[in-house]
């Protein structure tokens, strides 16, 4: 009977022992997955560095992952043709003031949506979710037209002001304001006789941080990354953002790999920063909605 026992317990340590090695190993796979795909992420990036640094004649010639001696030379040839800072500075105000106002007005809509009771309230939601299924380009030429009347062609308010109607941002801090916001904590706040506006900003709009700083960083990349609309209402060399400059290189200049490659690498450094400065917030973004108090 003893000697039974102890069999079974051999037995159980051994199924025990090579199910720890079978996970093991599910784990090493699952560990060199993720690394080989990492790895094939950041590639295309550490070439498009490398290749900022070789001229025209060897990038199209050969196919290298050794820094090259021609970055200073893509530099001076690049600052000659076209002014990459003032490109930089117009992507970074342009991008800034679309990312506070479309936040701002969608939080503030989002709000009437979300605590207001109006007749015709869910239908006129849906219609603002339904927008969301029309691509943006097919309003580009409403959106001319209407600068064009207004006199704001050329100006940055002709970017600046069509980043308020954000319908997924309305949308996104709607659901979060249902969900975090009890309406206890409104009430009391008209009783004690503040108006809405206060009501808003000084005790909605912190509460709703951590849904707007989430928000802002892919509001801030996509209106970093607009290429087609300052192409469109901009007319000016000296008012386009970074990508319509970085196009510029490849268009008016003719092919330079190595000016393109270095236009796109200051072009997305940015973005860069903000993924690695903001990654928690990003990666947080995710489970904004999916616990309910």
């Amino acid at each position: 009977m003893q000697t039974a026992k102890v069999a079974a317990q051999r037995e159980a340590v051994v199924q025990h022992h090579a199910l720890r090695q079978r996970l093991t190993l599910g784990k090493i796979l699952i560990y060199l997955f993720l690394i080989a795909l990492a790895v094939l992420c950041v590639i295309p990036f550490y070439l498009m560095l490398i290749y900022s640094t070789h001229n025209n004649a060897s990038i199209a010639s050969s196919f290298t992952f050794l820094p090259g001696t021609f970055l200073v030379d893509n530099y001076v040839n690049m600052a000659s043709k076209i002014n990459i800072w003032r490109g930089f500075a117009n992507s970074f105000f342009i991008a800034g003031s679309s990312t506070v106002l479309s936040l701002y007005i969608g939080a503030l809509t989002a709000y009437g949506f979300a605590k207001f009771n109006f007749k015709g309230r869910t239908g006129l939601f849906l219609f603002l979710l339904a927008t969301m299924m029309v691509p943006g380009q097919l309003a580009l030429i409403g959106v001319y037209r209407l600068f064009s009347t207004l006199g704001l062609l050329d100006s940055y308010a002709a970017i600046i002001l069509p980043a308020a109607a954000n319908a997924f941002n309305v949308f996104f801090i709607k659901q979060f304001m249902e969900s975090s916001i009890p309406d206890e904590i409104i009430e009391s706040s008209r009783v004690d006789g503040a108006n809405e506006f206060r009501t808003f900003n000084q005790i909605v709009l912190p509460i709703l941080g951590p849904a707007i700083s989430a928000l802002g960083i892919f509001t801030f990349i996509g209106s970093w990354n607009n290429f087609l609309t300052p192409l469109v209402l901009f007319f000016s060399l000296d008012k386009y953002p970074l990508p319509v400059l970085v196009a510029l290189v490849q268009g008016y200049y003719g092919m330079d790999y190595g000016l393109l490659y270095l236009g796109v690498a200051i072009s997305i450094l940015p973005i860069i920063v903000v993924f690695a400065v903001f990654s928690k917030q990003i990666i947080g973004s995710v489970a904004l909605g999916a616990v309910k108090g």
